[in-house]
């Protein structure tokens, strides 16, 4: 049986560590490059590093903090946030980055899950995607939530992986920093689309939240960021309660 994977999630924003709720209301979080290296010593499997507000700010995520980072964990690491060529990409997995995530650039150019995949290969290009359920739909949101498309969540999820995606990091913006759960239901629909390992991400509160996820679709990841940063749910206890529960883990 393959193990599931805990990932943190450090969303960076003028070179500290945020979180909010719902996209908004951003209070600090601390130092990227100390969290990483907590969580890498903890047990956590594999980390995320977003750069939130590149794409609004029309600049490169920060190659130095990638570097940073790199230098202080031996755990997987993937970095996405205003990447928008291939060039961009080889200058982030030459800092450290294992793999490169994209989401606004990818929306605006397609193509580019394509070039990404062709050089690095497919295990290498996460596309992350943010969705909101409005009026029985989940559509699709680009530069940190801020701008909406007409993009349906699940006909893109479909397309970036004929294209090439080799994961998917899907948020829920209803469920993101609420605590009440993941979006489950989204979840599962993109589990039966695609055959690609899927990361979950938005809304976890609580130890119970990661097992249901879990138990329920064929999700591969679960990712979270203030449970984690701010100490309500320690990674250890996490993977005995859901190594306890039937989950395979790595402890």
């Amino acid at each position: 049986m393959i193990s599931k994977r805990i990932i943190p999630c450090l969303d960076i924003k003028n070179g500290r560590t945020v979180k909010g709720v719902n996209f908004d209301g951003l209070r600090d979080a601390g130092d990227p490059v100390v969290l990483a290296e907590y969580y890498s010593k903890i047990g956590a499997d594999e980390l995320v590093f977003l750069d939130i507000t590149a794409t609004i700010e029309g600049r490169k995520t920060m190659v130095e903090m990638v570097e940073m980072v790199a230098s202080k964990i031996n755990i997987p690491f993937t970095v996405g946030g205003g990447i928008t060529s291939v060039e961009d990409a080889s200058k982030l997995l030459r800092a450290g980055a294992d793999k490169i995530s994209v989401n606004s650039s990818a929306v605006r150019n397609p193509q580019l899950i394509k070039e990404l995949a062709n050089v690095f290969g497919n295990q290498c290009v996460v596309l992350a995607v943010d969705a909101k359920f409005i009026a029985g739909e989940w559509i699709v949101f680009l530069s940190g939530g801020k701008v909406q498309t007409e993009l349906r969540l699940f006909d893109w999820v479909k397309q970036a992986v004929e294209l090439g995606a080799g994961e998917i990091l899907f948020t829920s913006m209803d469920h993101d920093g609420t605590k009440q759960g993941f979006a489950i239901d989204a979840l599962e629909k993109i589990a039966q689309l695609v055959n690609v390992p899927i990361i979950a991400s938005g809304g976890c509160g609580s130890k119970e939240h990661f097992l249901e996820v879990f138990k329920s679709g064929n999700i591969d990841s679960a990712l979270a960021a203030s449970v984690f940063h701010f100490g309500e749910v320690e990674i250890p206890d996490l993977k005995e309660y859901l190594s306890s529960n039937g989950i395979s883990m790595r402890l």
